[in-house]
């Protein structure tokens, strides 16, 4: 087993290594200038005083180095905690604007995530037991998971935001509160938060309670159900060992399936105005904030690598296959 995770670990690691070297390739080769940008916000009128603050800024982040410098400055910082100066909120530290959002993605992606996992599988299982019940998810289905995160909030926002008035479609709360932890702001963020995390839920509900219900379709299927049937098992023995079999490759498509999650999160954020990571990539992207754009997604890939890893866990933990495989029994 300790041979195992340190594979897992090395892979977890090269992996690292390029998603990051890539996170800071992308800003780098984005049009325009960072500088400029925040120049053109500073309103300077004088000539003298605009290429004077150019000359300062440029050098400041180090933008009058060279390209290998510049990675190699920036992994000494990285190594360091330093995540460097946000340019479209200038002097405000990259690690608190992220800080800030963190919490918001956060609570859209883990409660969306577990509950459309559990939520699907056991009503994926279900469905497979009754004909007049698969009949009616199987196409429901197929139609949630193929439908992009981004419509289908869009579609919620319409309906049920501005049509039916019954949720707010902008922000992470009301406008004329603070964040406190008062009755009036925890109601207008949990009204706030519902349609980003029913568009995320949808979406990926109909993709594992189709993916359990072929799987145990499939399990039903297989010669040790025929033969535990022949022994005369109670029938919810059969389906109970069925669905322990179907569930195993449901973890492995959890793991597939976080970074679509992910992303997902990310576009359904910036169709409400949430103030997660999302918002702050739409931001850094039009503000040439190459600081910023690099600290989100570096919280990202970390993000995503941990779950993985702890997805792999939790597989050792539920199959007794690999277990086994580990031991190097035959």
């Amino acid at each position: 087993m300790r041979r195992y995770f340190g594979r897992k670990l090395l892979i977890y690691g090269l992996t690292f290594f390029a998603a990051v070297t890539i996170n800071w390739m992308i800003p780098r080769f984005m049009p325009g200038d960072p500088v400029q940008s925040m120049l053109s916000r500073a309103n300077v009128a004088q000539p003298a005083a605009v290429e004077a603050m150019r000359a300062h800024y440029t050098a400041m982040f180090g933008f009058d180095l060279p390209l290998w410098q510049q990675y190699l400055n920036f992994w000494g910082s990285l190594l360091k905690g330093d995540l460097g100066i946000s340019i479209w909120l200038f002097p405000t530290p990259v690690s608190d604007v992220i800080i800030r959002a963190v919490p918001y993605t956060l609570g859209l992606l883990i409660p969306s995530i577990l509950l459309s996992w559990f939520a699907g599988n056991r009503f994926g299982a279900f469905a497979a037991r009754r004909k007049w019940l698969d009949n009616s998810v199987l196409p429901v289905g197929y139609v949630l998971t193929a439908t992009p995160y981004m419509w289908l909030a869009i579609l919620l926002a319409w309906a049920l935001g501005i049509v039916a008035g019954v949720f707010p479609v902008a922000g992470a709360y009301g406008f004329d509160l603070q964040p406190s932890l008062s009755w009036d702001f925890l109601g207008s963020l949990a009204q706030h938060w519902f349609l980003p995390f029913a568009s995320l839920f949808l979406v990926a509900f109909g993709g594992w309670a189709i993916g359990m219900r072929n799987m145990i379709i499939y399990e039903l299927e297989a010669d040790y159900v025929n033969y535990l049937r022949a022994l005369g098992a109670p029938m919810r023995l059969v389906r109970r060992y069925a669905f322990r079999n179907a569930i195993l490759p449901q973890v492995t498509g959890l793991a597939l399936q976080l970074g679509v999650l992910v992303a997902g999160a990310l576009v359904t954020e910036i169709v409400f105005s949430y103030p997660g990571l999302g918002h702050l990539i739409l931001q850094a992207i039009q503000n040439q904030d190459f600081f910023l754009l690099q600290g989100t997604f570096l919280f990202i890939v970390i993000g995503v690598l941990i779950a993985n890893f702890v997805i792999d866990i939790a597989y050792v933990l539920v199959d007794p296959r690999t277990r086994t495989g580990m031991g190097g029994a035959a």
